[in-house]
């Protein structure tokens, strides 16, 4: 028996190669600062934990509705209400296990064999591997850090045009592994696009509220004609609770519900009632990690544009700075991902290579600061130490 070509079709998640490198490391006795990761530091909040125990207790163990319980996307709704000023109607909520099942179950439902979608370059390197898989193409369109990575709309367009059978805009902000935001400027442009050309918009927010400086903006501010992908995990801190949410027009949400009926069911019943918790009680939590989040990032860029970094547009939301170290990684054949095996191996530091996002990011090196200060700053000191000893040329 061999194994199906959608699956040897599959690329290695890099950021993932590092970090079980880096564990292998720390199992022979290395003492390794973890900067490759996206997963906050942070314990979940004590209301989502408490809230879950009780759904414990009161014997929330069986099966829920396959959309998720109606408590949470109620919740869900609200949240957006808040938030963005937008009515989501709680029918059109789908609640998954994490955002990534969200996405491989709109993926699929979606696109058909020889479909298309854009995407940025770069982007979260998962993407590409969830558009194959489900048959169709990605079709990448350059951003620059000259543009603060930016999606330009104009861009887009000859994307579209160039190819047919374009399906959907992906869209990502913040964004990983940039951190940056798109201007509502951008967003209505891109979302004016979709409606006139008939395609489909995207919208991966998992980042939304982790933000410093400026707004994050809905898609669904700009238009209908849009999924939109969130979940617990970041803002939350509940990346081990698998918890997120699809928001779907109302002609897609059967589809979608009898996708959620037969590959998995329901969402887990406690985390459910963890993330109702989270919606309505851990603001005065969150505003607490982001504070923390922002001292973090401050440093860390301060430290990284004081070793001569040229960080063009500091990133303003998520917890990741994309930094340009193509002069370093000349050492290694303009590789990313040889430069990050080495800082690993000699400065003993967890980093994400840039071509994990793609051929635009190659030479660059993304690095997390959902990590301590105390961290952070040990980090930066053997970055600098690294760069001293093995890159002063």
């Amino acid at each position: 028996m061999s194994i199906s070509k959608r699956c040897c079709d599959l690329t290695p998640f890099l950021v993932m190669e590092i970090l079980e490198k880096a564990q292998e490391m720390e199992r022979a006795g290395e003492h390794i600062i973890h900067m490759q990761i996206g997963e906050p530091d942070f314990d979940t909040p004590d209301c989502i934990k408490r809230a879950s125990c009780r759904a414990l207790d009161n014997g929330h163990t069986h099966y829920t509705h396959s959309l998720g319980i109606m408590e949470l996307r109620e919740a869900i709704a609200e949240d957006h209400k808040k938030r963005y000023g937008v009515t989501v109607d709680p029918a059109n909520i789908v609640v998954t296990q994490g955002t990534s099942p969200a996405m491989l179950t709109l993926f699929t439902a979606l696109l058909e064999d020889g479909d298309k979608v854009i995407t940025s370059d770069p982007c979260y390197a998962c993407y590409d591997n969830f558009i194959t898989y489900a048959g169709a193409e990605p079709v990448k369109v350059a951003v620059s850090e000259d543009d603060s990575f930016q999606y330009r709309v104009s861009a887009i367009r000859e994307a579209i045009d160039a190819n047919p059978g374009v399906k959907a805009i992906l869209i990502n902000s913040p964004a990983n592994p940039t951190g940056t935001l798109l201007s509502p400027e951008r967003m209505q442009a891109i979302a004016d696009l979709a409606e006139e050309k008939g395609i489909w918009i995207f919208s991966d927010e998992i980042y939304h509220g982790l933000v410093y400086e400026g707004k994050e903006h809905s898609i669904l501010e700009y238009t209908d004609r849009c999924f939109v992908m969130n979940g617990f995990s970041k803002l939350y801190a509940m990346t081990g609770w698998r918890l997120g949410y699809l928001i779907a027009p109302a002609d897609f949400v059967r589809t979608l519900q009898v996708m959620c009926q037969n590959f998995f069911i329901s969402a887990n019943t406690m985390a459910q009632w963890g993330g109702v918790a989270a919606l309505k009680e851990a603001e005065l939590d969150v505003a607490r990690m982001k504070e923390i989040y922002n001292e973090r990032r401050v440093y860390m860029l301060e430290r990284l544009k004081g070793m001569g970094f040229n960080i063009k547009h500091d990133p303003t939301g998520a917890f990741y700075a994309l930094v340009n170290m193509r002069h370093l990684a000349e050492k290694f054949d303009g590789s990313s991902l040889k430069l990050a095996y080495d800082i690993l191996e000699k400065a003993k530091i967890g980093v994400t290579p840039g071509i994990d996002f793609g051929e635009g990011a190659e030479g660059f090196i993304r690095f997390s600061y959902a990590n301590s200060i105390e961290n952070i700053r040990e980090g930066m000191d053997r970055l600098e130490r690294y760069i001293k000893e093995h890159h002063s040329a």
